[in-house]
């Protein structure tokens, strides 16, 4: 193990952060995405400071395969996006960098200052950047050139301890953005680590914080959670907090209104670790929906009506969720589709209504000849003549050449 010092104001060095060399940390270098090390290796040949950061350090160190592999840099969003043509700048309050690798897309953000407190939007060190995160096991950086992971905060230890210990101080760390009380719960529950006492307490008294939250956010949210390889044992963490009925209430109340419907629920999650799984359009989302789907649809109906209702439930039934219309409808599918009902894609139209039901254009059923006077046909494929404009009155500057 070695040490990162940093000079204080009177030229003394100080030690300021753990340095844990590949041995020490026990990353697998081929599990680290070939893009990702490009993209520090440029931004560190242009002498700024890089880093591989967050949730990929975390599971890399834990010996699991990152599906994101997010960056922090010295560098501006404005030099990141000229060291990169295929990159491009997000985010109004504070800048992020995209970077595109054909399908792939790396998050490249900026050092933050403290100089606003922890939810500023100025740039500053890497000291500062490392007290604005929200826990430690998600504050350590990885520089993939030299192997070593740089901890400011005892990250290594919390995650060797299974231990989830927050950064920012309890006052404020919820406050600031309710859904680290997701995240927290979400972490111990995927990797079996443990909560503070201080920290549970704090959860289940300020977890109301969570109306404050836009359906977009806790959209994102859910949708990480059932593509997580833990859906089920996440779910169940949230529910025993008292956070699944911010996510889901509908669900939720199920699970304590309705015998069976929890154990139900919790088994059609486990079922997207199946081997069997084969990650179908709809199929995710299928599995919050099916359960309740099952109980309310009236599957001797009508195929078109039947379609309508159970769509209109289903969309009902995730809110405040708000998924997009193409993934519900490929969900619903798959749940008639269990039933032997084939629903084809092009049967139902943006509204949910049968084709047959489309209105024609206005264009082709006009109505009475008297109320829709026809138009003359424009010539085609001739250059129409500009001439002079009419006269419209005094004032008007005439018959101006366009």
């Amino acid at each position: 193990m070695r040490f990162r010092y940093s000079a204080r104001k009177d030229g003394k060095p100080v030690k300021k952060a753990l340095v844990y060399t590949r041995d020490e940390h026990g990353i697998n270098a081929a599990d680290v995405d070939g893009d990702a090390v490009s993209i520090v290796e440029r931004l560190r040949a242009q002498g700024y400071e890089t880093y591989i950061v967050g949730g990929a350090v975390r599971d890399l160190i834990l010996g699991k395969k990152p599906k994101d592999f997010d960056i922090a840099s010295a560098a501006s969003p404005a030099r990141i996006k000229k060291v990169f043509r295929n990159a491009r700048v997000i985010g109004r309050r504070f800048r992020l960098v995209h970077v595109y690798f054909g399908p792939k897309i790396f998050e490249v953000s900026t050092f933050r200052s403290l100089k606003e407190g922890p939810t500023g939007n100025s740039f500053g060190s890497i000291e500062e950047d490392v007290l604005r995160r929200d826990f430690t096991l998600n504050a350590l950086f990885y520089d993939p050139g030299k192997e070593v992971v740089v901890d400011y905060v005892g990250g290594m230890k919390d995650i060797r301890e299974k231990r989830i210990r927050p950064i920012i101080p309890l006052p404020l760390i919820f406050k600031d953005d309710p859904v680290r009380m997701i995240r927290a719960v979400k972490y111990g529950a995927a990797a079996g680590f443990t909560l503070p006492l201080s920290l549970k307490w704090k959860i289940r008294r300020q977890s109301p914080l969570l109306l404050s939250v836009s359906p977009s956010r806790l959209t994102e949210e859910i949708f990480k959670i059932i593509r997580s390889p833990c859906a089920a044992l996440i779910v169940g963490a949230l529910e025993r907090f008292g956070l699944y009925g911010y996510l889901q209430p509908a669900a939720s109340r199920l699970m304590e209104e309705k015998s069976g419907f929890r154990g139900r629920y919790l088994a059609g999650l486990e079922l997207l670790n199946k081997p069997g799984f084969k990650n179908l359009p709809g199929q995710t989302l299928a599995a919050l929906i099916q359960d309740y789907l099952e109980d309310e649809t009236d599957w001797e109906a009508g195929i078109a009506e039947n379609y309508k209702s159970t769509f209109a439930l289903a969309r009902a039934f995730v809110l405040p969720m708000n998924p997009p219309r193409v993934e519900l409808d490929s969900a619903v599918r798959l749940v008639f589709a269990a039933h032997g009902i084939t629903i084809k894609k092009s049967r139902f139209l943006e509204r949910g209504k049968p084709f047959h039901e489309k209105p024609l254009p206005a264009a082709r059923n006009p109505g009475p000849a008297e109320d829709v006077p026809a138009e003359p046909r424009k010539p085609r494929n001739r250059r129409r003549r500009r001439g002079p404009r009419p006269e419209t009155g005094a004032g008007d500057r005439g018959n101006a050449d366009v």
